[in-house]
């Protein structure tokens, strides 16, 4: 992604790895911070990952992956199987709802059993790692270039949360047809949504938007439907943190309630990601796990004050609040999915499966 820094623009990943070191983006100090937080074996990765250094379910699947090759090279040769399981089960413990942590953690377990002795098995782990994480800027590009096709000239879209580079290692999901209908020269108009309680909209999808130059505006969670209503909306484009064998879609609290506006309002809706986020093991939505986090991200919000990070409480002592990460949209609501193997209807999801 392009980052501008001064009076230059330079290119970052959002998650990568030097030798032992995992680097990635610090998304908890965006957007008035931008830092690279280093990460020098698997537990400080997994916390990474847990306390939203880096979030998003592709970022967090290239994350969860380079912790799986750190945690091998840590490992001695008489502890090896034991450490790196153990190691599995700190890195899967860290968030429950997308998909894409599991499936990378996977994907380096049966890389490394491939290894004739520790030394080749360390090896098989840093290039099943970095595999992974190439494989889904190649994706994300190709999600960008289909996804593209559905934007036209002068269209008004809107997104929620963050599905930007940010969100994977490079490009982004929702925002990677934005990104390549901006390049092709196409006008457009992004609707932010804020997305409270921790501000993914506001906070990165506006600082990504600004780092390209493209048009748009942050806007309340609940404003969307009046701009829906109104006409000013063509297109909903979010991201997806885990799709199950019925179509349904886990994404950031509050996407049901747009893909239903969406619906009320004759709008397209879809949904933009890899097809590792795919969980072919969950029958229907019901049944997708859903993230409770701290109340604390309801009950204060953060910004900068006179040039400094700062925490405020919000509502008066003694109120509790409840904190869903996640909801579930059901298939009935999307107009389509927007993948690296093209544009998909709901019913068809099973038909990725062999891909998987």
């Amino acid at each position: 992604m392009r980052v501008r820094i001064g009076d230059e623009a330079k290119e970052f990943r959002t998650v990568w790895m030097e030798s032992h070191i995992v680097k990635m983006i610090n998304q908890s100090k965006l957007p008035h911070v931008f830092e690279i937080y280093t990460s020098f074996n698997h537990k400080q990765t997994a916390e990474a990952i847990k306390t939203m250094i880096v979030r998003g379910a592709p970022a967090i699947g290239a994350a969860a992956a380079y912790g799986m090759a750190q945690a091998c090279m840590e490992a001695s040769n008489v502890e090896f199987d034991e450490y790196v399981k153990k190691a599995s089960e700190t890195l899967r413990n860290t968030r429950p709802t997308a998909y894409n942590l599991f499936y990378a953690i996977d994907r380096v377990l049966k890389a490394i059993e491939r290894g004739d002795s520790i030394k080749e098995k360390k090896v098989l782990a840093i290039e099943e790692a970095n595999r992974i994480a190439e494989e889904d800027v190649g994706i994300c590009r190709k999600i960008g270039e289909h996804g593209n096709k559905l934007i036209k000239d002068g269209y008004r879209i809107l997104t929620h949360c963050n599905a930007g580079a940010l969100a994977t290692v490079d490009y982004g999901t929702a925002l990677a047809p934005i990104r390549f209908a901006h390049y092709e020269g196409k006008r457009i108009f992004v609707f932010v949504d804020e997305t409270r309680p921790r501000c993914q909209g506001s906070r990165l999808t506006a600082w990504e938007l600004l780092q390209e130059g493209i048009d748009h505006a942050i806007i309340a969670d609940n404003a969307a439907g009046y701009y829906m209503k109104k006409g000013e909306i063509n297109i909903c484009i979010v991201g997806g943190d885990r799709v199950v064998a019925d179509g349904s879609v886990a994404n950031k609290i509050g996407t049901y309630e747009k893909a239903v506006l969406a619906n009320e309002n004759k709008i397209p809706f879809y949904v933009a990601l890899p097809t590792s986020t795919i969980d072919i093991n969950i029958k229907c939505g019901k049944n997708i796990p859903i993230e409770e986090r701290d109340e604390e991200e309801v009950t204060h919000i953060w910004g900068l004050s006179k040039g400094e990070l700062k925490k405020v409480r919000v509502p008066p002592k003694g109120s509790h609040a409840m904190n869903p990460a996640f909801d579930v949209t059901p298939a009935r609501y999307i107009t389509g999915f927007i993948t690296e193997r093209g544009i998909k209807k709901p019913k068809d999801i099973k038909k990725l499966f062999k891909y998987l």
